[in-house]
C-alpha cells in the first residue's frame, strides 16, 4: 500500500481519500502550465529555445490589455483530486485566485483539507461541482485539466476510480465548449492528455475558437515513444499562424530516475 501523503517542498498533499493519487501527470500540468501572465521564464522543457519562449510569451500576452487582472488572475482546475495542480499554480504565482472543481465528494474534501494546510489558502477554494455546471461566461483567465482519458476501455469497479479516470464524466467535446465559454478575452487553457489524443483535441479546440500556442511530447525515457501531451490553447493563432511551438521533454535519463529537463521544470517542487 502506498503512502497516504506525498511531500513537495512547500506543501504536502493527502490523497489517501481521493480516486486519483498523485502523480507524473498532475506534476508536469502544476510545473508547465503557462500563468495567466506570460513570461519566457514560463515556457519550460527540453528543445524550446529563448527566442521561441519570447516569441510565445509576446503573442499571449499581445491579445489582451496588460491590465491588473494579469496580476490578479482567476484561475479554474477542473477536475482537481488531491488539489495538486492547484497548489503548484498557488505556489508558481501569487496573484492568483484559485477554484478547484471535481464531482468526487472525496475528492473535494481532501483537496479542502490539503488547501488548509497550504501557506495559500486565503487563494486557494474547492467546490463540489462539474464544469458543464458552472453558470455565467468570461469568468477565468486559465483554466487547467488534468481530465479524464479513457473512452472505450473496461471500467475499474471502483466506481470512484472510474469516475475520475473516465470520458463519459467530461467528454473532450464538454471540456471546450465549457472552457471557450469560461475563458476571458485572453484566456487560456493548459491541458495534459494521452498523446493519441492531440489530434482529436486540436480540431475539437479549434472548432471553438481556441487554438495551441505550444505544444510539448513527454517521453517516458531515451528511445520509447512519447506517452503524455502538454498542451496550451488561447484564442487566437499564435503569430499570425496556426502552427503552435513544439517541443519536447524525456523524464527519464540513460542513467537516473529524473532527467535533467525534468529536474529543471520541477526543481521548484520535489524535494
Amino acid at each position: 500500500m502506498g503512502s497516504p501523503n506525498f511531500r513537495f517542498k512547500q506543501f504536502t498533499v493527502w490523497h489517501d481519500r481521493c480516486a486519483m493519487k498523485v502523480g507524473t501527470d498532475g506534476v508536469l500540468l502544476g510545473a508547465w502550465s503557462p500563468l495567466p501572465k506570460a513570461g519566457v521564464q514560463e515556457f519550460r522543457g527540453s528543445g524550446v529555445t529563448t527566442e521561441q519562449a519570447q516569441s510565445a510569451a509576446e503573442h499571449l500576452n499581445s491579445s489582451v490589455a496588460m491590465s491588473e487582472y494579469h496580476y490578479k488572475a482567476n484561475v479554474l482546475d477542473v477536475g482537481t483530486g488531491s488539489g495538486l495542480i492547484a497548489l503548484m499554480l498557488a505556489q508558481r504565482f501569487e496573484g492568483a485566485e484559485i477554484t478547484a472543481i471535481d464531482i468526487d465528494p472525496g475528492a473535494v474534501e481532501q483537496a479542502r483539507y490539503n488547501f488548509g494546510q497550504s501557506p495559500w489558502s486565503n487563494r486557494l477554494a474547492c467546490q463540489q461541482t462539474a464544469l458543464q455546471d458552472i453558470e455565467g461566461q468570461a469568468l477565468y483567465d486559465l483554466i487547467v485539466s488534468n481530465p479524464p482519458y479513457f473512452q472505450d476501455s473496461l471500467k475499474n469497479p471502483n466506481n470512484q476510480r472510474a469516475m475520475a479516470r473516465h470520458t463519459d464524466t467530461l467528454s473532450y467535446q464538454e471540456l471546450m465548449v465549457h472552457s471557450a465559454r469560461l475563458l476571458k478575452e485572453g484566456g487560456r487553457l493548459a491541458l495534459v492528455l494521452p498523446i493519441e489524443a492531440e489530434q482529436q483535441i486540436i480540431a475539437l479546440a479549434q472548432a471553438h475558437k481556441l487554438y495551441p500556442t505550444h505544444i510539448t511530447h513527454v517521453f517516458p525515457k531515451p528511445g520509447k515513444a512519447a506517452k503524455r501531451l502538454l498542451i496550451a490553447f488561447s484564442q487566437s493563432p499564435i503569430a499570425n499562424s496556426q502552427a503552435p511551438i513544439a517541443y519536447s521533454l524525456t523524464l527519464e535519463s540513460e542513467t537516473a530516475p529524473r532527467s535533467k529537463e525534468y529536474q529543471e521544470l520541477t526543481k521548484d517542487f520535489y524535494l
